[in-house]
């Protein structure tokens, strides 16, 4: 088990051994998934945000009308 303190102001080092499984690195984001007395800390993967923004538009065509016949498959 690794474990690291909790500073007064709430800040934390994370372990050596986690960022390297995790491969974080200086200004990557992480995220804390809380679950019942736990939490979950995940690296957040990077996202092509100027991807997306263009595939939004290529697939507008099938958010059409005429295409809710399939939305039960």
């Amino acid at each position: 088990m690794i474990t690291s303190k909790v500073t007064s102001k709430a800040q934390t080092t994370i372990p050596k051994k986690v960022r390297e499984k995790l491969d974080i690195h200086v200004n990557d984001t992480i995220m804390f998934e809380i679950k019942e007395d736990y939490a979950i800390i995940r690296k957040l993967k990077v996202v092509d945000t100027g991807y997306l923004k263009a595939l939004e538009t290529i697939l507008e065509e099938w958010n059409s009308e005429e295409d809710s016949v399939y939305d039960d498959l």
